[in-house]
This record gives C-alpha cells, sequence and structure tokens, in this order.
C-alpha cells in the first residue's frame, strides 16, 4: 500500500517510498557503539515504524558495528514493500572511532558483510560515504572516482541495484553521476545547517532524492529559540517543527530522523501531518542567519 504514507510520497530507485523514513543509527548502544541498552524496545521501534507506514530505512554496517544490520534482519526480514538503504566508506575500530575504508577491496569486503548481516542476495541501495573534514561530517573536495567506480563493479555483479553518495558536493555528484546512475545523496542539513539548497534543487529537476541526515542536530540536537518559540505557537515539538519545515523545503527531501524509543518514533512521525503557516516558515528561515 502506497496510500496515506507519512509525509507523501516519492520515488526511490523505481519504489515509492514514504518521504518521512526512518534512520537506524541509534538503534546501537551509546556513541553508536555496542549493543542497544534495550533490544526489545529496539526490535519494537523497528516494527512500529513499518506499521506506521515508514518502507524507507537508513543503516550501515558501521552502526554498532553490526548491530542495527542485525536487528533489522530480526526485526523485519524478509524486508517486503521496504527499500533498505545503507552505506559503506567507514569502520570502527575496538574504541569505537570512526576510520575511513574506502579501497576497492575495503569497500567489497563492507558490501559482503552488509549482505551478510542484513541476510540478502542484493543490496537495494549503497551510498558511499566521502566526506569528513574538521568536523568529521563535511564534504571534502577531491575525486571519488576509485572508490565509487568499485562500488559500481559491485552493481554490475549484482550485488547491489543502486547507487548513491554521502557527504559530498556538487562536482562530486556530477563525477559520480558519469561513472554510474545515481538515485540519492545523502548529506548534513537541517534547519539550523544549511547551504545545499542549490544541490536539493539541481537533484529535484533530476528525480533524485536528498537525504538530509541529522534533521534534528545529531550529536548536538538543535537549541533554538526561534524553533522552540515557533513550536510553543503551533503547539508542536521543536522536532516536529524541525522536521516539518524539511519536507516543505523541496519534494525531492526524504527524511530518516532515528529515535530508540517507540514513542519518540510516533512524535516524528506525526510531524509528518504539521502544517506550517507562513509566518512560521519566514521565521524559521532566520535561524541559519
Amino acid at each position: 500500500m502506497t496510500d496515506n504514507l507519512p509525509g507523501g510520497t516519492f520515488t526511490l530507485a523505481g519504489r515509492t517510498v514514504a518521504r518521512l523514513g526512518y534512520g537506524a543509527m541509534q538503534l546501537a548502544g551509546p556513541g553508536v557503539f555496542g549493543p542497544p541498552n534495550d533490544r526489545d524496545e529496539a526490535l519494537a521501534v523497528l516494527r512500529t515504524a513499518v506499521e506506521l507506514g515508514v518502507n524507507h530505512i537508513d543503516t550501515a554496517d558501521f552502526y554498532g558495528p553490526y548491530v542495527t544490520n542485525e536487528l533489522l534482519r530480526e526485526a523485519l526480514a524478509p524486508y517486503d514493500g521496504l527499500q533498505i538503504v545503507t552505506k559503506v566508506g567507514a569502520v570502527r575500530d575496538d574504541q569505537g572511532g570512526w576510520i575511513h575504508e574506502r579501497s576497492p577491496e575495503q569497500l567489497r569486503d563492507q558490501v559482503e558483510s552488509n549482505l551478510r548481516n542484513l541476510g540478502v542476495e542484493a543490496l537495494d541501495v549503497v551510498n558511499l560515504r566521502v566526506g569528513g573534514g574538521e568536523d568529521g561530517h563535511s564534504p571534502v573536495s577531491g575525486s571519488l572516482a576509485e572508490p565509487f567506480g568499485a562500488l559500481a563493479e559491485l552493481r554490475q555483479e549484482g550485488k547491489i541495484k543502486e547507487l548513491g553518495v554521502s557527504v559530498v558536493d556538487a562536482e562530486q555528484v556530477a563525477e559520480a553521476q558519469s561513472i554510474a546512475p545515481v538515485v540519492t545523496v545523502q548529506n548534513w542539513y537541517n534547519v539550523a545547517h544549511r547551504g545545499d539548497e542549490k544541490l536539493i534543487e539541481s537533484l529535484a529537476a533530476q528525480g533524485i532524492s536528498y537525504v538530509p541526515f541529522w534533521p534534528l542536530g545529531g550529536f548536538s540536537p538543535l537549541q533554538s529559540s526561534t524553533l522552540d518559540d515557533v513550536a510553543a505557537r503551533l503547539g508542536a515539538s521543536p522536532k516536529a517543527v524541525a522536521l516539518a519545515w524539511l519536507l516543505h523545503q523541496s519534494p525531492n527531501i526524504l527524511l530518516i530522523p532515528g529515535t530508540s524509543s517507540v514513542a519518540h518514533l510516533r512524535e516524528n512521525v506525526a510531524a509528518a501531518d504539521l502544517e506550517l503557516p507562513a509566518d512560521a516558515l519566514a521565521e524559521l528561515d532566520t535561524i541559519a542567519g
């Protein structure tokens, strides 16, 4: 069923998905490392998300590591009607550090690991995570031809159905597209962290989804008196307003807010129905300066 999906719909990799999806990162332990504090609740979050109409789930083998993919397999396999998007380009060290690994051999190993832990023969969509920078989460200019080309080969082998890129700039998106089709771009973007508007517009014209990670601020939750004031005036939570603002920005924006709580999940999904009046939108647009 595709009627009344949260936030409306968009076609991602040939499948109609709800614009409000779910990001599985927070199902792992503190610091996205180790097992969840409450495994039963984690499984309940995944199953409840699907019951609420969510059919686009974002994950990665380096969440945990392996934890979120193993939870997904237990809760939702064989993933009927779901679009599971994973990412490669990093691994975790023994202390939970995030280590870039992007050689063709390393990427092949990561793809094989995702296949095993999700329990599938082919991955729906694989994002190549590229950037980093001083903050660890911003684009860094440079060629992605070698790693993206390696994933393109795995796509030709049938291990990957479609490809995307993450933490990239517009030039890197264009370079990737010259190698193989790109169905999605995932970057850091929210009401307080802007700058990708031209890229979002370009992708929308091409029918390519843009997925903002950290729609609610990530490791540093959004703190804004303006956001709080608008939320209070509308009788909504600041998180709901931040998500509704993103949905309003462009029809190709797909959201993947994460949570480890069923109650918070329901609040996030409810944000898909929140209407933002013009004065609220104008006020929110001042947050990023």
